[in-house]
């Protein structure tokens, strides 16, 4: 069964979001004491079922910002998606529709939440000794009909993508607004859990096991999608 759980991993900054400088990067600083337990719950979850779903994750003005973040972006600054990586990527529309940009460091909001992860990224490998190395992550953005075909983030065995995360932005999302997200099991064809895109759900799985989609949108649909890596040269 999945367990799922209202988790807060870390805090930041709490004050007014007009000004980005709230978010820095602080990925040096030490974890805090007080999220020690939610990573022991997320690291329980991923070692007995794989994945997880956390209904709030992140903190509220982080999440707000990253909103707007998303929402400012120009149609110039996004990129079709395709599939595959290096001399292997090829822009299949029968297999996904959705527009990218990928994160930066250099902005503050952006950085922040790389920094977020950064501190999962410790807080696993202290539990679950991943040997989980960097991570990557981007906006995506789905216009109304847009999907991405039943897939799987990485074959096992192979040095690759680790866990993936996907963290959505979307308020007031209903079920007639479709965009859900579709997780199955290693073999067969009935989802094990249809997630629905809503404002600051963060769903978190192995990436070798859990094949999944993302059924229509219906209306435009925002969200992070990222990828922890191990370090494939060892």
């Amino acid at each position: 069964m999945l367990i799922t759980e209202k988790i807060a991993l870390i805090s930041i900054p709490t004050g007014g979001l007009a000004d980005s400088s709230n978010f820095p990067a602080q990925q040096d600083d030490p974890i805090p004491e007080e999220s020690e337990a939610d990573f022991d719950r997320i690291a329980y979850a991923l070692e007995n079922t794989g994945y997880l779903i956390l209904p709030s994750a992140l903190p509220g003005d982080l999440t707000e910002a990253l909103c707007r973040r998303i929402n400012s972006l120009a149609a110039e600054e996004l990129s079709r998606a395709g599939v595959g990586r290096g001399q292997d990527h090829r822009l299949l529309e029968a297999i996904r529709s959705d527009a990218i940009r990928w994160l930066s460091a250099s902005h503050p909001v952006e950085s922040a939440y790389l920094a977020w992860m950064e501190r999962l990224r410790l807080g696993l490998n202290r539990r679950l000794f991943l040997g989980l190395f960097d991570y990557e992550c981007h906006f995506a953005v789905y216009e109304a009909g847009a999907y991405y075909r039943k897939h799987l983030d990485a074959f096992q065995g192979g040095k690759n993508r680790v866990l993936t995360t996907v963290f959505y932005l979307n308020p007031q999302w209903s079920e007639d607004d479709g965009g859900e997200l579709l997780i199955y099991p290693d073999q067969g064809d009935e989802p094990l859990e249809r997630v629905m895109p809503e404002f600051g759900k963060l769903v978190i799985f192995l990436s070798d096991r859990f094949p999944h989609e993302v059924s229509v949108s219906r209306r435009k649909r925002f969200s992070l999608a990222g990828w922890f890596h191990i370090n494939a040269s060892r």
